[in-house]
């Protein structure tokens, strides 16, 4: 069992805090993912014995190896340089050797043979080929060593959570080629991992393996390593050469792309932007029956309801059949009954799922869990957003039943005391005390800091509300269901006016974060506000003083817009609900800015992240970061365990890019239409290729001049017209 360091037991109100670990958030990492498998190494490529740090090769939750390390001659090699290719399929690693010294001499000079690794994931498997090359004028002779561990953690033992027990470790299988580790957990599941070299080494035991190399002056040899990662004794298919695994991927990824649509720019570093996050969206996919897009690496691993529903939403317009994937998997999974231990109800949507040894023994109740109150209406928000999107009234006639159930839940279920908002109150002690996106402990409060008691309903949440439920009568009008169309507008209505009479706040100018179970406002300044603009809920009159106040400094850091203004009471720019920056809700927020007119608005939020975008490494905006204002000269402060890559981080830039075109796309009509298109200064055109509708698909320009954008069509097949509205 692992042993926690007495420093790093930090738990602060919130039993699945994750915690924070000093070692780890000072280590540059890089990162590879495929479907259920990911890894996380550090810079040099290595794992280095991982204890509680979050570097490893994990497996549905577990990881499967916490060591896994390069040595020659004994010694860690000098790093000289490594990055994940642009299409996140390779991890390269270039190191060198240090000095040989035998005696009082040096044998082997450092910098002599050269060191590359490169990795990949396919199916199940991690595959890395480790080659040496001698550029001294003589020949060497070295020792290779390969050091690992299998220690099968639980992630949530990484994030913090102690177990009562563990399972049962077998006796490593040592073999000519290879070295097998298996654990039987507390579940009753056996998980395996297996090491193979090829060709086989000659020296192998439950450590490692050990080579002599010998290298003639130019010399080249090379090795290939194989981690095969299983499950209840379930091969995951043969077995694969290098160049075969990687070729596998790199056509998967092809197949992944074809048919979305594909952005360039005047400006590189946006270019360069675009490129990772497509690349980090495709990274964090499922192909586990209908894809889906999985929330976000070390932590979130997994589908979650919210988090898979709003990147399916940043990326509908140029990529729905993610938004089809997301759908029928959550279909899938809706609620069918009342059980209080995971806050499951008749037509909900699932927030969590996980298959992992903690979650499966109930430690965790996130075997699948249901504890999100806003899951649910953008799961409607979704489904009829898609078949505006593309005209798929088969696909909607089929999923019509499980919209149905959705809107009952929100009626039923969802309205806890009859009053006409939805809130949310947890079944169990176990569950997530608050259930919005800002699922933090002590993220719902008053204006005094006191935190807020439930049953507790959010601004945003009843913005989704309003949108799922008009919406959905749009796609209940286009099925035939006329009666409930017409029910459902009269609800969306209603509600809009009891949400201003109930969440506007005139003495701070916005709306309220939440109303209490006393039905006592919560009159504090938050980006929640921004998301009511997003859902098109708000009056156009408080939407202006709403946006203008997202603008004042003590929102806008220069980066971003804050979670919480800066001045209100738990406001802290380090904290992971409360003054920090998530560009997801920078995205929404955009996208609401535009919807009310405020595009100028939504180009400075867009322009605060692609600032921001140069400063991380590769392009690569994390699940959030913190929310200091923007000082000359320096660059963003990350938040230490943020996830990265993270799925709604990742389709932030196509969201808000949408936004500032004000694409809309209505394949019934056979239309793409730009509602006042802005660009901001620093693009001067973006080229948007194979934007497909229905059968048809264009090719435009999209050209910058001083106060609109121009739009023109380079390549239009089949029936597609393009309209712009100034």
């Amino acid at each position: 069992m692992i042993e926690r360091p007495a420093e790093e037991e930090v738990q602060i109100g919130d039993q699945y805090y994750v915690v924070v670990n000093a070692r780890a958030s000072r280590r540059t990492k890089r990162i590879l993912s495929h479907g259920d498998m990911f890894a996380v190494f550090d810079v040099s490529g290595d794992v280095p014995s991982a204890g509680l740090e979050d570097l490893g090769v994990f497996f549905h939750g577990t990881r499967h190896l916490d060591r896994f390390e390069l040595y020659v001659n004994r010694e860690l090699p000098h790093f000289l340089a490594s990055h994940v290719t642009a299409d996140n399929v390779e991890l390269v690693t270039d190191l060198t050797n240090a000095d040989v010294i035998v005696g009082e001499h040096v044998q082997i000079p450092r910098d002599t043979i050269a060191i590359r690794r490169v990795k990949t994931l396919a199916h199940d498997r991690l595959h890395e080929r480790i080659e040496l090359r001698n550029y001294y004028p003589e020949p060497v002779r070295c020792e290779l060593l390969i050091r690992m561990h299998a220690d099968f953690v639980d992630i949530f033992e990484l994030r913090g959570i102690t177990r009562p027990s563990r399972g049962t470790y077998a006796t490593p299988v040592v073999t000519s080629g290879g070295v097998g580790f298996a654990y039987r957990g507390c579940d009753g599941r056996e998980r395996r991992t297996t090491v193979t070299a090829t060709p086989a080494l000659t020296s192998v035991s439950a450590d490692g393996f050990v080579q002599a190399v010998e290298l003639p002056a130019g010399g080249v040899w090379a090795v290939e390593l194989t981690v095969e990662c299983g499950l209840d004794g379930v091969a995951s298919g043969r077995s694969r050469a290098f160049a075969d695994a990687r070729a596998d991927r790199r056509e998967s990824e092809r197949s992944w792309s074809d048919g979305q649509a594909r952005f360039v720019s005047s400006n590189e570093f946006l270019n360069d932007w675009l490129a990772r996050s497509a690349a980090d969206v495709a990274m964090l996919r499922s192909e586990n029956g209908s894809p889906c897009i999985y929330a976000g690496i070390p932590w979130f691993a997994t589908l979650f309801g919210r988090d898979s529903i709003i990147a399916a939403l940043e990326t509908l317009a140029f990529a729905p059949q993610i938004a089809a994937g997301t759908l029928r998997r959550l279909a899938a999974l809706q609620g069918t009954e009342e059980n209080g231990e995971r806050d499951e109800q008749p037509g909900k949507i699932v927030h969590e799922m996980r298959d992992d040894e903690m979650a499966a023994c109930g430690e965790v109740p996130f075997g699948r869990y249901y504890g999100s109150v806003d899951a649910t209406p953008l799961f409607l928000v979704l489904a009829a957003a898609y078949v505006r999107r593309t005209n798929d009234l088969e696909f909607a006639t089929t999923l019509w039943p499980h919209l149905e159930r959705a809107l009952e839940w929100i009626d039923r279920y969802g309205d806890r005391d009859g009053d006409g908002f939805v809130e949310y109150a947890r079944e169990t002690p176990r569950g997530l005390a608050n259930q919005g996106w800002k699922d933090s402990h002590d993220a719902i409060f008053h204006a005094d800091g006191s935190l807020a008691e439930g049953p507790i309903a959010l601004a945003e949440v009843q913005g989704y509300v309003f949108a799922a439920k008009r919406l959905a009568a749009r796609c209940a009008q286009r099925l035939g269901h006329a009666a409930l169309a017409r029910k459902l507008e009269a609800e969306a209505t209603s509600l809009a006016e009891r949400f201003e009479a109930a969440f506007w706040c005139p003495e701070i100018e916005t709306y309220a974060l939440a109303l209490d179970g006393a039905k006592e406002p919560c009159r504090v300044r938050t980006s929640n506000a921004g998301q009511v603009l997003f859902a098109g809920i708000a009056q156009p009159d408080r939407a202006a003083m709403v946006a203008r106040g997202l603008m004042e400094t003590r929102f806008n850091s220069g980066w971003g817009i804050r979670t919480v203004a800066k001045g209100e009471a738990r406001y802290n720019p380090m904290s992971y609900h409360n003054g920090s920056i998530w560009p997801h809700d920078n995205a929404l927020i955009a996208t609401g800015l535009a919807r009310y007119g405020h595009t100028e608005g939504a180009m400075k939020v867009m322009t605060g992240l692609f600032d921001a975008s140069l400063h991380f490494n590769q392009h690569r905006l994390p699940e959030l970061f913190c929310g200091f204002e923007r000082r000359s000269g320096e660059g963003p402060t990350l938040y230490p365990v943020a996830c990265s890559p993270q799925a709604w981080s990742a389709g932030a830039v196509f969201g808000m890019l949408q936004a500032c075109l004000g694409i809309d796309i209505d394949t019934a009509a056979g239309t793409i239409s730009f509602h006042a298109p802005r660009l901001p200064e620093y693009i001067d055109w973006v080229e948007l290729r194979d934007l497909r509708v229905g059968e048809g698909s264009v090719d435009l320009v999209l050209q910058r001049h001083h106060h609109n954008v121009g739009v023109e069509i380079m390549r239009k097949q089949g029936e597609v017209s393009v309209r712009i509205d100034v």
